[in-house]
């Protein structure tokens, strides 16, 4: 026994000398990291004048690794440990860690283990670097065996077929790989690598893990943490407990589903108290400075030898502002890089019928006035479930004849939120019976029928073919204790597993470049778009009362958004009641209605659910329409460009929104709107420092001359609007 020990103990001594060995040599082939010039510290990112390219360098004294784009930094301790000792915010600038943790944890059959991480730390307020040199590494934790560097790869494919404003795909930065091992004898075989992406020109790294079970066994990954973070606190309070700011970064993953906004969609970022932070000023140690991104639920992931395991990917962007527009206008252009496919906005009619004459009507009138899609809604009869012959055959011979025409097509298909049976409806796990699920009763993905229901809307797409989805009530996070569905063992694993369905169908159908309207935060696996933010029963109210509240969703709705993110409505026919006083049909006895809307939502640059059997009924209809795509599509770029909020809709007095866009000749477009029913003449501040222009800016009512206004030191201009009553003017920035 004696022997044997101490065998073992010599063979991973040499492994650990051996290792270090091999880091060192690749830690030396880095070059050295310096300072960055000063002229990187007066250039503003979101202007985009500076690549800021992502780079990794070694330390001074040849023990760290460095990854950097000038925007940011994140370092880590190489040997003879290994552990991240540094995040900070180029910008600001500012440390965001305070101690160090391990840089992940994961649970396997039952027993957890850290990856990478320190011992003998005795503050955790805050920590100098030469402490670095006092702490020791945490022997039984998995090891650093070596590190790679490479190109970001793309993690589904696409290639964009309609307008999109952004193509980059996969996004220009780099991805570090830290591979480790485990010294323990139970988890020999296993090995986990710490993944991390860093983006060109944006204070945004992703991180994930990845598990490769090497051994003979099937192992269980019971759960685990992305990211564990010992942040500096926002704020110091002495009592307070449950009222604390939390430390102002953006952390979100594309573990998301339940919920119109990225916030409330998020469902594994946590900030804790910190237990061991003992020198805190509050007195209960309640202070949430301690980051955990880890699912709230499992994965309880049955790993099968020489099999892998990814984890969600952890987003982590920088704010170097309180400012509400450019924290907003950090996360749009986060999610320009990181899902750019969500840049798509094709203009499109929501057709209330299945009926060929119809919808070749339809057809016709979407070619003749621009429109480029078509989808077959709710209520037209549509039924993907459905794939006989007969009901393929009717599909396609419509699709077919729009795709004659240029316009694409698409249906609607509606998942969760109804009920299918007992055997297949998710068990709610505190009754084990059907009911209680997020909206009530709602059938379980993994379950045999809802299994089917995936084939069934992949059959139907490919047969027909269809060029988008709008997929009504997608998963939601519903956690099912069936332990009788073919596609997850029991409550524990039922949320990982319904997820994954989920993403690998999104990601199947963005690699065809089908286009997904989903009602869910999916866009970082692949949907489109997402409601601007709406109430339905909105739009049963008066059309007048429509017309500012729409205007006021689009303002809410585009302060984390991008235009093409979200849509919007038009009840052209009835929806949700509200008889012929909500409604636009008769299109020709509603022009001014249907022009406001046209209007507001093209001028915002956000695509809307025009919901009817047609888009027009008379010639003098057809031109207002035509009218409207025809200068959405002149200036569709900067229409989709970032939106800066000058004022909210309220009834009382004008409301405004600008469109900025730096790379652009246009690199402004003022919309203005007039709730009253009189003409108003305002002078309004516009603030034009995202134009990135300097001195002077040319500004244009409409199409006119355009005169010159000298910015004052904030890039402001004070510029002088003329608003009929009732109406809207633009005004062009040069």
């Amino acid at each position: 026994m004696k022997k044997i020990f101490c065998y073992t103990i010599s063979f991973f001594f040499i492994n650990f000398v051996a290792s270090q060995n091999v880091l060192l040599q690749k830690l030396n082939e880095l070059p050295t990291y310096s300072l960055r010039k000063m002229q990187n510290e007066k250039s503003d990112w979101l202007l985009g004048k500076v690549k800021y390219a992502s780079e990794v360098f070694k330390s001074q004294n040849g023990k760290d690794l460095i990854v950097t784009n000038g925007l940011l930094s994140r370092e880590f301790r190489v040997q003879p440990y290994f552990a991240c000792f540094s995040f900070r915010n180029l910008k600001t600038p500012k440390e965001m860690i305070r101690a160090i943790q391990p840089e992940a944890q994961i649970e396997i059959n039952g027993a957890s283990y850290n990856v990478g991480g320190v011992k003998g730390q005795f503050e955790y307020a805050y920590m100098k670097y030469d402490w670095l040199e006092k702490f020791t590494g945490d022997s039984e934790a998995f090891q650093l065996k070596n590190f790679e560097i490479k190109n970001i790869q793309t993690r589904f494919p696409w290639e964009a077929k309609r307008w999109v404003m952004d193509k980059q795909w996969p996004p220009k930065g780099m991805e570090i790989i830290f591979y480790f091992e485990s010294p323990e004898k139970n988890t020999a075989g296993i090995n986990v690598a710490v993944h991390y992406e860093i983006y060109d020109g944006i204070p945004l790294m992703s991180k994930w893990i990845t598990v490769e079970n090497n051994s003979d066994k099937e192992i269980t990954i019971n759960s685990f943490k992305n990211e564990i973070l010992s942040v500096v606190e926002e704020e110091s309070v002495v009592g307070g407990d449950g009222h604390l700011a939390t430390p102002h970064i953006n952390v979100q993953s594309d573990y998301s589903f339940g919920d119109m906004t990225s916030k409330n969609a998020d469902h594994t970022t946590y900030w804790l108290p910190d237990s061991l932070y003992t020198s805190q000023v509050n007195y209960n140690l309640q202070t949430p400075c301690l980051l955990e991104s880890k699912p709230p639920i499992g994965p309880a992931y049955r790993l099968q030898p020489h099999q892998k395991f990814e984890a969600f990917h952890t987003y982590e962007l920088m704010y170097d502002s309180y400012d509400k527009e450019r924290c907003g206008l950090a996360e749009r252009k986060m999610y320009r890089t990181i899902a750019p496919w969500a840049t798509e906005n094709p203009i499109f009619l929501h057709l209330t019928s299945t009926d060929p004459k119809i919808v070749k009507t339809a057809v016709d009138q979407c070619a003749a006035t621009g429109f480029e899609m078509i989808i077959l809604s709710f209520g037209s009869g549509l039924d993907m479930e459905d794939t006989s012959d007969s009901n393929i055959k009717k599909i396609k011979s419509l699709v077919d004849y729009a795709h004659s025409k240029g316009i694409e097509m698409g249906g609607y298909s509606l998942f969760s939120s109804r009920s299918i049976d007992a055997k297949d409806d998710v068990i709610n796990p505190a009754t084990g019976k059907p009911g209680g699920a997020i909206f009530g009763n709602a059938p379980c993905l993994g379950s045999e029928w809802g299994l089917a229901y995936l084939q069934k809307l992949k059959t139907f797409i490919a047969k027909t073919g269809f060029d988008l989805l709008e997929h009504d009530g997608p998963y939601p996070g519903d956690i099912c204790a069936s332990t009788s569905h073919p596609g997850h063992d029991g409550e524990d694993d039922s949320q990982w597993k319904q997820w994954w369905l989920s993403i690998s169908f999104y990601r199947e159908l963005r690699k065809k470049d089908i286009y997904i309207n989903a009602p869910d935060w999916y866009f970082l696996n692949g949907t489109n778009k997402i409601a601007m933010g709406y109430r339905e029963t909105d739009w049963s109210l008066p059309r007048d009362r429509q017309v500012i509240i729409e205007r006021q969703n689009i303002y809410d709705g585009t302060w984390n958004k991008t235009p093409s993110m979200g849509w919007t409505f038009v009840p052209l026919t009835q929806y949700h009641g509200g008889g012929a006083a909500a409604t636009i049909e008769p299109l020709s006895e509603h022009l001014k209605d249907y022009e406001a809307h046209l209007v507001q939502n093209f001028g915002s640059g956000v695509q809307a659910c025009y919901r009817g059997p047609r888009l027009f009924d008379t010639p003098v209809t057809e031109a207002l329409v035509k009218k409207q795509v025809s200068w959405y599509k002149k200036y569709r770029s900067i229409l989709n460009s970032d939106i800066i909020h000058i004022r909210r809709a309220d009834g009382r007095d004008y409301d405004a929104i600008l469109h900025v866009n730096p790379k652009l000749k246009e690199k402004g477009l003022l919309m203005v709107y007039n709730p009253l029913d009189k003409p108003i003449t305002r002078i309004i501040k516009v603030p034009l420092y995202y134009t990135g222009i300097t001195g002077n800016a040319e500004v244009g009512e409409k199409e006119g001359i355009k005169k010159k206004h000298p910015l004052d030191e904030n890039k402001n201009i004070m510029l002088q609007v003329s608003i009929p009553a009732n109406g809207y003017n633009w005004y062009l920035v040069e």
